[in-house]
């Protein structure tokens, strides 16, 4: 008697052989509409998918604990703790993680900060979709990821350190001071700067006094003019590069 066969259909939500394995994304944004529009995204894509959402770093690292996700994709710009000072964090309790730093900001001096401080890559939030598909793939990899636009800045800047010898003096900034730095240079006063960064007036100035102690200026004064200097040094550079 010859022996039944019977065909099972595996039902959709198991993976079979074939299906490729998903990489889980954590989105670490304070903006719901841009978490909820990456999210819809990321999903569509068969090799990619969104295990978590936050919108503060204490949120963001108790995600990350719960969830290990595979990689973490940060917005620069959050209340509080920032996003440099947040890849810290997340590196020093999962050093296996892969994050990619998705920013408003073009300036490559934000770039190479991302960078040094443990991201795999970094996105402008206005680059086309295939960028950031691309760069999560990339550091999902293990790999260096900024786009081909931007990554010509980065090397000018790298460059422009090498030749000149000597570190930019705002290296000795934490990120956070480097922040209100760059805020001083645009014309921000100490109120709008905590406004901007969600800090009081007075932890701001705790930092404009760290500021000013680092680079060895005598008078507040000289500090201001030495941002708006500086700002303004900095996005030429970043304009000649472009």
């Amino acid at each position: 008697m010859s022996a039944i066969t019977t065909s099972i259909p595996i039902p959709k939500e198991f993976p079979t052989s074939e299906s490729p394995a998903q990489r889980r994304v954590l989105l670490v944004d304070d903006h719901p509409a841009i978490r909820r529009g990456m999210a819809a995204i990321i999903d569509e894509e068969p090799d990619l998918t969104t295990c978590g959402e936050a919108s503060t770093a204490p949120m963001a690292l108790e995600a990350m604990r719960r969830l290990n996700p595979d990689i973490a994709v940060i917005d620069i710009s959050m209340p509080g703790t920032n996003g440099v000072e947040l890849i810290k964090l997340m590196l020093a309790e999962q050093p296996g993680l892969q994050i990619l730093m998705l920013s408003m900001h073009d300036e490559s001096v934000y770039a190479l900060r991302a960078l040094r401080a443990g991201a795999k890559g970094y996105v402008m939030k206005g680059e086309a979709l295939e960028c950031v598909l691309t760069g999560l793939r990339k550091v999902g990899e293990g790999e260096i990821y900024v786009s081909p636009k931007f990554s010509d800045r980065l090397i000018f800047k790298t460059i422009q350190s090498t030749i000149a010898g000597v570190a930019s003096p705002v290296d000795k900034l934490s990120d956070r001071e480097f922040e209100v730095l760059r805020l001083l240079g645009r014309g921000f006063g100490s109120r709008e700067i905590a406004e901007e960064l969600s800090l009081s007036v007075k932890t701001v100035e705790t930092h404009r006094a760290h500021i000013k102690e680092k680079l060895g200026f005598k008078e507040a004064g000289e500090m201001v003019r030495f941002a708006i200097d500086w700002v303004a040094q900095e996005r030429a550079q970043d304009e000649a590069a472009a």
